[in-house]
């Protein structure tokens, strides 16, 4: 059983290749007589054993967009875990017992149901109590079981999970800092939530089984059989080994040696009582059960002195705490600050400045404070901002204070707002730096966008400037001049629209003919319809331009410029899939190679996948991750001279 589970995965993932190469890449990888053979025996296991994948070619699942995700009830309410950071405690817990340590995965918890051997409900955690049905987006992860052999009702929990390697692709994808998914489990959550499950299925969310709650008629002794039995109806489960009191130690040991390499987030780890009478006899406390218990590795802390709390506005008004500390050495670097995030976590802390704190890195790459030993509780939240002076208000939403400039003419929302609009991939307007632009707001020489475009009347002030000079001003002026003439895309994306990339405003405009006036004026309904754009986005492009002071901004900025067709592609390179990394030699930099290659109908994507054509790399022969997953695949990997070559040919 086992080796026709593991052919099924295989073919199902051929044959899905297969047929994405041939339908939207317009190449084959294998030819279509053998195409035909692996699909009749892929559809025989199937039969056979009752077991379809949620990708394969055999069953295709339509796409579906909900108004909401509607609520249902836990049968049993999902506790939380009682958790311990130290090894012995959990050799104690155990006793003479066996249990089973597993992964604790970073990312949404699941309930799934099936009846008749078809997936029937799929609910979030939610609160523990009640979840969201999620049953239309369970049916695109990447790795679920639609049909499984089994024909009782089967309830079982489980994780779902997006990797780093997903995530760095999608933020990749993000050309706005602001709008960047801050880690995967964030991406996760909002790709299982989605009301589109178009959207859902393009983010390769997986699932991993890591309890069996109820199957009709089997009992089964141990937790081990349970997972021995998901793995058996076709689920991929949570990676787990049996320990006792006197092995989990060097099972720990090997957990953390895998942590660097493992490509699905986790946060931890869970040691439950192999034996499951044994484990549920033991019944539970109002807030965890007593079967298990989740293992932290300890965090490398160090303590030192709050010096100081920064408070830092972006453009969209928010007022972020950062704590300024004496330096400390971390995982191996140096670091003086961390974000608060915002002023709940600040006052949960009770920081006032000269307090005695200690500092860590969350999952070893962010640092956060742990711990305040001091609690004096000194530190007040700026009723003006630090910037304009204005007044600030504090928002409450979920819980959770945060502090906002009033002054939508706040120079530090300007500053970001020019520092956005003259950067490289929007107006791309040369020679202004975020301190440039700082002493132009300050001195009242641009207010606006527009007066960007009008820099010739301040001659005189600005080539007297520390570090411009005639010369450096008459480029500065060339290259506003040169910004005149902008497609409607550079132009859309530069107006800093919350949520809205570079790729997503092409998208866009495309979609409504490069037409700045229906760009402007699209509904809601018909953005969502452009695949790639969500909610959320739609939502940021309809609010920004039903703004009043938006759409002055706009038609002054149109009174200065002149759109410019889209380059007309080559196809050369037509129906080719690029991935670049490393550094560049014959390109001043990525974005121009990025370039080159859609010039001639190419693609570049963030990540090596096997859609990938070719992997640009000068350094072909290194071991970096994306040279090693392009081995893997069979992808070349070519140096910048074979790309210019192709393009010779």
């Amino acid at each position: 059983m086992d080796n026709k589970r593991l052919r099924i995965k295989e073919l199902t993932e051929l044959l899905s290749r297969a047929a994405r190469a041939y339908e939207q890449e317009n190449h084959e990888i294998i030819s279509n007589f053998e195409y035909d053979k692996l699909y009749d025996e892929l559809k025989g296991l199937e039969e056979e054993t009752g077991i379809v994948m949620s990708d394969s070619p055999t069953r295709k699942v339509g796409f579906e967009v909900l108004s909401d995700l509607p609520k249902m009830r836990h049968e049993s309410p999902m506790l939380s875990l009682d958790k311990t950071k130290e090894v012995t405690a959990l050799a104690e817990w155990l006793g003479d017992k066996e249990g089973l340590l597993s992964w604790k995965l970073d990312g949404l918890t699941i309930v799934l149901t099936y009846r008749e051997g078809a997936l029937a409900l799929a609910v979030t955690r939610g609160n523990g109590e009640v979840g969201e049905i999620i049953t239309n987006n369970a049916k695109v992860f990447k790795n679920i079981p639609l049909s499984i052999p089994y024909t009782g009702e089967l309830i079982l929990r489980g994780e779902a999970v997006i990797t780093y390697s997903e995530f760095e692709r999608i933020n990749k994808e993000i050309e706005d800092t602001d709008a960047k998914y801050k880690n995967p489990r964030n991406l996760c959550s909002g790709s299982v939530r989605q009301l589109n499950n178009e959207i859902t299925a393009k983010r390769n969310v997986h699932f991993f089984a890591f309890t069996l709650v109820r199957a009709e008629g089997i009992t089964f002794e141990t937790r081990r059989q349970q997972i021995d039995w998901l793995i058996s109806q076709g689920f991929d489960t949570v990676e787990e080994k049996l320990v006792t009191a006197d092995t989990v130690a060097d099972t720990i040991t090997y957990f953390s040696d895998k942590i660097e390499s493992n490509n699905f987030p986790s946060d931890g780890l869970v040691l439950t009582y192999n034996d499951i009478a044994y484990g549920e006899s033991l019944g539970r406390t109002s807030k965890f059960p007593r079967h298990s218990i989740a293992f932290k590795w300890q965090d490398e802390i160090r303590e030192t002195t709050l010096l100081e709390i920064e408070w830092s506005p972006s453009r969209t008004g928010l007022i972020n705490p950062v704590a300024i500390f004496e330096p400390v050495d971390l995982e191996g670097t140096s670091v003086s600050r961390a974000s608060l995030h915002n002023i709940s976590i600040m006052e949960g802390l009770e920081l006032g400045l000269g307090d005695r704190i200690t500092v860590y890195k969350a999952n070893m790459i962010i640092p956060q404070i742990a711990d305040n030993l001091t609690r004096s509780k000194g530190c007040e939240i700026p009723k003006i901002c630090p910037v304009c002076g204005e007044e600030t208000f504090i928002k409450e939403e979920n819980d959770t204070k945060t502090l906002y400039c009033v002054n939508k003419g706040c120079p530090a929302k300007k500053i970001k707002q020019f520092t956005h609009f003259v950067g490289r991939d929007a107006m791309n307007i040369e020679g202004l730096s975020e301190a440039t632009l700082e002493k132009l707001v300050d001195q009242r020489m641009i207010a606006e966008l527009a007066d960007l475009f009008h820099m010739d009347r301040y001659r005189d002030e600005i080539t007297s400037m520390e570090g411009f000079g005639k010369r450096s001003f008459e480029n500065l002026l060339a290259s506003v001049e040169k910004a005149r003439s902008v497609s409607v895309a550079k132009l859309v994306y530069s107006l800093g629209i919350l949520n809205v990339g570079l790729a997503n405003a092409k998208l866009i405009c495309k979609e409504f003919g490069n037409d700045i006036e229906r760009v402007r004026h699209a509904k809601k309904e018909d953005l969502i319809e452009i695949p790639g754009i969500g909610e959320v986005i739609a939502d940021s492009v309809v609010a920004f331009f039903e703004s009043e002071e938006n759409a002055k901004i706009l038609d002054d900025l149109l009174a200065e410029v002149t759109f410019t067709v889209e380059e007309e592609t080559g196809e050369k390179l037509s129906g080719k899939s690029f991935v670049i990394t490393g550094s560049v030699e014959h390109f001043a930099n990525r974005n121009e190679l990025k370039a080159a290659i859609e010039r001639e109908g190419g693609k570049v994507t963030g990540s090596v996948t096997a859609k990938t054509d070719y992997l640009v790399n000068n350094d072909n022969l290194s071991n970096s991750t994306k040279n090693k997953k392009a081995k893997e695949l069979g992808i070349p990997i070519i140096t910048e001279k074979d790309f210019l070559a192709m393009l010779e040919e």
